[in-house]
């Protein structure tokens, strides 16, 4: 991939971020980090309603179906060590709730929030 394509799939992406945020934020969540890296890996949004935490992977692709496929049980695994790092770091001494959320954008339909899409 040439830096020009992957500035743009960068573009793309902090626009399907910023959609979801959006949308979670309609739901009532408070958004509490975006893209939060660490050794084991990145998640997209972190969001928080009353007690409950999401930790959110946002996928865009041409339609719903092929978003929802590309999480990978490796990416799942990776999004669960880097959400046991953020509590660590972040919320050790609060007992929240803790799911991992997925929200698929595709360009033409609405996003689509699935709570609690995957466990670990």
């Amino acid at each position: 991939m040439n830096r020009s394509a992957r500035r743009d799939a960068e573009r793309r992406g902090h626009w399907a971020e910023a959609l979801a945020a959006w949308l979670l934020r309609v739901k009532g969540y408070r958004i509490l980090d975006r893209r939060f890296r660490c050794h084991a890996g990145e998640i997209d949004l972190v969001a928080r309603r009353g007690r409950h935490v999401a930790f959110v992977e946002v996928k865009m692709r041409d339609d719903l179906e092929t978003a929802a496929a590309s999480v990978t049980r490796r990416q799942q695994s990776r999004i669960a060590h880097a959400a046991e790092q953020w509590l660590a770091m972040k919320a050790r001494d609060r007992d929240y709730d803790v799911s991992f959320d997925v929200v698929l954008v595709s360009p033409r339909s609405w996003p689509r929030h699935i709570a609690s899409a995957f466990r670990v």
